[in-house]
């Protein structure tokens, strides 16, 4: 067997997410490298650097971007920041994998997949529960025909006290964007879509609600408060997308919501032929023989490798044999428009049609 050059890796951001990436490259250490890591906190990469036996700590996200000894950047900072440095990596000719969302808006981007489009890089959003086991055995069915035509789906995720890092990046819309619905409401929407087989949207009813948060309420154990800070984005959202094909998609999230919920992220899709659910490890694909409802269940494999190593590994044999990721820039500029017009349609009341210009 022929040996392969391992691709470097510099890592952009070394809180949570960046720490997640590091174990979970790390491990494919026969294809890859992380040869750099930085952070906003210097003194949080030296440590993640010590942890992972990374030898350069940059000093500056530009530096790691223009070092020679990196291939690939992996971006992990506040959603602010995603589109700058996208941009710079990618005209640098480096590859990218940014985490979700793609922009803090539409704009933002727009300036990323219109630098993907003008590179020979790839370019790969961090799409996470495209790759876990119970949706990738559910779009196999869906490929497969099993379900006819997909007419209408419904996905979402209730939490009901989860709202994170009160008055930190995380509760300011100029920073992060939005509440859930960009948090969390951007991966079901991501995956809905993508288990629909990818129809186009084209507009969009919606709403957004901000009862809990304002207020103080609501609060989650994810990140740590600033009872200095402000609070400005909502708490809940509710839409309907409606795409070119005449089908549907109903999306409904929250951080805080007085229901009862498990906190479980969920798909449930409707063919003409069949259906299939899935509810976090569990999913169900549903159909009718001999004028009787039948259900399969559909179960996690034991000594799952996870949904991460699986994105990991993606991202790699992408760079190597040069083809488009499944979560590619033009993917996460799709949910961007999307989230766009749900928050326009709850300013104004209306329904507003996706500009694909």
């Amino acid at each position: 067997m022929e040996s392969v050059n391992k691709i470097r890796i510099g890592i952009i951001g070394a809180g949570n997410i960046g720490g997640v990436h590091m174990n979970e490259f790390s491990k494919l250490g026969d294809l890859c490298e992380i040869t750099a890591v930085t952070d906003a906190y210097l003194p949080l990469a030296e440590a993640k650097a010590k942890e992972f036996g990374i030898a350069h700590i940059a000093a500056t996200p530009e530096e790691l971007i223009q070092s020679a000894n990196v291939d690939a950047v992996i971006i992990g900072v506040p959603n602010q920041y995603h589109a700058a440095l996208a941009v710079q990596a990618i005209e640098a000719g480096k590859h990218v994998l940014l985490e979700k969302p793609m922009g803090i808006n539409a704009a933002a981007a727009k300036q990323i997949y219109e630098a993907s489009q003008k590179a020979n890089t790839i370019v790969m959003i961090g799409h996470q529960m495209r790759w876990e086991s119970i949706p990738m055995q559910i779009k196999e069915q869906v490929e497969a025909g099993e379900l006819g035509k997909i007419y209408t789906a419904k996905t979402g995720w209730f939490r009901r006290k989860g709202i994170p890092g009160w008055g930190t990046w995380f509760t300011k819309m100029d920073e992060s964007g939005g509440g859930p619905l960009i948090d969390i409401g951007v991966h079901m929407l991501d995956l809905a879509l993508y288990l629909m087989g990818n129809p186009k949207p084209v507009s969009v009813v919606g709403a957004t609600y901000a009862e809990f948060g304002p207020r103080r309420k609501g609060i989650g154990t994810w990140g740590k408060p600033n009872w200095n800070g402000t609070y400005d984005v909502e708490d809940l959202a509710t839409a309907l997308i409606r795409m070119e094909d005449g089908s549907t998609l109903t999306l409904e999230v929250s951080w805080a919501v007085h229901m009862d919920t498990d906190n479980t992220p969920f798909v449930h899709l409707m063919g003409s032929d069949g259906g299939a659910s899935y509810k976090g490890a569990k999913g169900k694909l549903l159909t009718e023989k001999f004028n009787r409802p039948i259900e399969t269940e559909l179960s996690k494999p034991e000594n799952d490798e996870g949904e991460r190593q699986r994105l990991s590994a993606h991202f790699l044999s992408c760079i190597r044999e040069g083809k488009q990721p499944i979560t590619s820039a033009l993917s996460g500029y799709t949910n961007n428009l999307i989230l766009d017009a749900i928050y326009e349609s709850s300013r104004t009341g209306n329904e507003v049609k996706l500009n694909w210009e």
